[in-house]
């Protein structure tokens, strides 16, 4: 009789350390932890004053202009057709405006109908930053901006960033499909040191173009 008892217990302990096991799976999956991508494989790309962490799978290619002092391709995602693109600005101190007026110019080259606006500010290894993330029909220059050349991507999202660093202002910028970006979003704030989740909301005052 005592052997059936403990023999008993035993069954009733696994049992329960089995379905424990499956409830704690199961809500890893609720909330998905089992869906998190592996973290992309980075490297360290000199660019001027600055090093930024890209992923291994973004093609470097040679800049296009003195102003632009990097420049890479980032793989399109899903069905998406187009290709998105890293660059990266340095006008000197001073150079290029002060931030408001960046602004107003980033928002200008979204269409207003369907424009989507948010702008936040943060904290990198770099500097502070002012992040503008933009989405709708985007009028993207083609060629040297004084040539006045430009093409209408519906469906685009851009991401530019003021990041105020000791050498004086980069500016960052990403584009593309607005799939492909959304896939690629945290990758872009990683590589200057950006942290979402301390970036700050502007007011809504300063999304006016």
């Amino acid at each position: 009789m005592k052997r059936f008892i403990i023999s008993s217990l035993a069954t009733t302990s696994l049992a329960t350390t089995s379905l424990a096991t499956t409830l704690f799976v199961i809500v890893q999956v609720t909330h998905g932890w089992a869906d998190e991508k592996p973290a992309a494989k980075t490297k360290k790309v000199e660019v001027k004053d600055i090093t930024l962490s890209v992923p291994e799978g973004w093609k470097q290619k040679p800049v296009s202009g003195q102003m632009r002092v990097g420049e890479f391709e980032v793989p399109p995602t899903g069905d998406d057709k187009e290709p998105g693109e890293y660059a990266v600005f340095f006008f000197g101190k001073g150079g290029a405006g002060g931030l408001q007026a960046n602004i107003d110019r980033w928002v200008g080259q979204i269409e207003p109908e369907g424009r989507k606006v948010r702008i936040v500010s943060g904290e990198s290894a770099l500097g502070k930053y002012t992040l503008v993330d933009l989405a709708g029909t985007y009028n993207k220059s083609i060629g040297p901006p004084i040539a006045g050349n430009k093409k209408k991507l519906p469906g685009w999202r851009e991401i530019n960033v003021f990041v105020e660093t000791e050498a004086g202002p980069y500016f960052l910028k990403l584009d593309g499909p607005q799939k492909t970006i959304a896939g690629v979003e945290s990758e872009f704030r990683a590589s200057f040191g950006g942290k979402k989740d301390s970036e700050k909301e502007q007011p809504a005052d300063a999304k006016k173009p």
